[in-house]
């Protein structure tokens, strides 16, 4: 049987981003990804926003790596070519019922150490957006846009650099954990002995954890799969930043964003859905999203919204109990020494996939 130091399941952005970060520290991984490619799941159906950090709960795993991952992003994306643009983002008040959210906000964005908001008068806003309604707006120099694919190419690399390997078309069946270290039992038969094992897949990581011989069945969460679908703007974009609603429920509200090409969609609203297959825009949902845009941009025009495409958010809970945080759960909690299994890693991931991938490090080494 052969054996590897650290084997990493799932070639998403986080997956990518914690592999690399294990080959640079000088072990030899492999990087299972049971697609044809990489990043074909959740990190190809997502915005692309570099997020500041503003709205999670302080202390908050996903306050403290978005932060750090979000610094750490910008100077990656520098070093390697990525391309990105920090346009910034208005988070708008629509009304006046919703100044007080706004400095609810603010408060809890400087409690997270994201303290360059500045909160807009309505004049000020719309001299920055001029197509834009609202009565106040906070603006975030922070946030921008990423080339995630891109992104993904340059942790590639710098894995496959620093020694590491990837396996396409290569799903994991189960493992065994035992003193003697971590056994994998490929979808093929294959088998593979590995000192540590990070379960990045995601959407499917509940239920690969579930599959694992000698993993306590008291620490797996149950999944719920919260559906985002996004509408795209036919015609050029009337905004140069991302403009976001107060947030509400379990998203962010239906807000604008941009590509590195202007390329405008709005989404994503909130669906709940029983299955992480399930990535149909309905048309219908179209009616949805014109109301909610023209509280913030009342021009939008009848028929310039088509179907985009949806992504599915890994939620660790269900509607009615709001939200959860990320969940890095190691050795210390379950007790398998090298394994990480990496849960409810939603938005915002991409921000802080390296950071995550720093603090998997630090399980790994205990």
């Amino acid at each position: 049987m052969e054996t590897v130091d650290a084997v990493v399941v799932g070639a998403g952005v986080v997956g990518l981003a914690v592999a690399r970060e294990i080959a640079l520290q000088g072990f030899e991984v492999l990087l299972l990804e049971s697609g044809q490619g990489i990043g074909t799941g959740t990190s190809s159906r997502n915005s692309e926003v570099i997020h500041a950090g503003i709205y999670y709960p302080e202390g908050s795993l996903k306050a403290k790596l978005c932060v750090q991952g979000r610094e750490l992003l910008y100077a990656y994306c520098d070093s390697h070519g990525v391309g990105y643009r920090r346009c910034g983002k208005l988070i708008v008040a629509t009304s006046e019922q919703q100044l007080g959210q706004l400095e609810d906000i603010r408060q809890k964005a400087a409690s997270n150490g994201v303290t360059d908001l500045q909160l807009l008068s309505r004049a000020q806003a719309l001299a920055l957006e001029p197509e834009l309604d609202c009565v106040a707006a906070l603006l975030s120099p922070s946030t921008g846009i990423v080339d995630s694919h891109a992104l993904m190419l340059a942790m590639q690399g710098d894995m496959e650099n620093a020694g590491g390997a990837l396996a396409l078309s290569s799903a994991l069946a189960s493992a065994t954990c035992s003193a003697d270290g971590i056994v994998l039992q490929a979808a093929d038969g294959t088998q593979l002995r590995t000192r540590m094992l990070v379960n990045s897949a995601g959407l499917q990581a509940p239920d690969l954890a579930r599959r694992f011989q000698g993993f306590a069945a008291r620490h797996l969460p149950t999944a719920y799969y919260a559906k985002g679908n996004y509408f795209t703007l036919a015609g050029r974009s009337p905004f140069s930043r991302l403009i976001y609603p107060v947030p509400e429920g379990a998203g962010l509200g239906v807000h604008l964003t941009l590509d590195l090409g202007g390329q405008a969609k709005f989404g994503p609203d909130v669906q709940w859905v029983d299955s992480a297959d399930d990535l149909v825009v309905d048309p219908a949902r179209g009616d949805g999203f014109y109301a909610e845009v023209r509280k913030y941009w009342p021009a939008l025009q009848d028929g310039s919204l088509s179907p985009g495409y949806a992504g599915i958010r890994p939620k660790l809970k269900p509607a009615r109990e709001g939200t959860s945080d990320f969940v890095i759960q190691g050795p210390s909690v379950h007790g398998v020494a090298g394994l990480v299994h990496l849960f409810g890693i939603e938005s915002p991931g991409l921000t802080s996939s390296l950071a995550i991938a720093q603090q998997v490090m630090r399980e790994l080494r205990g």
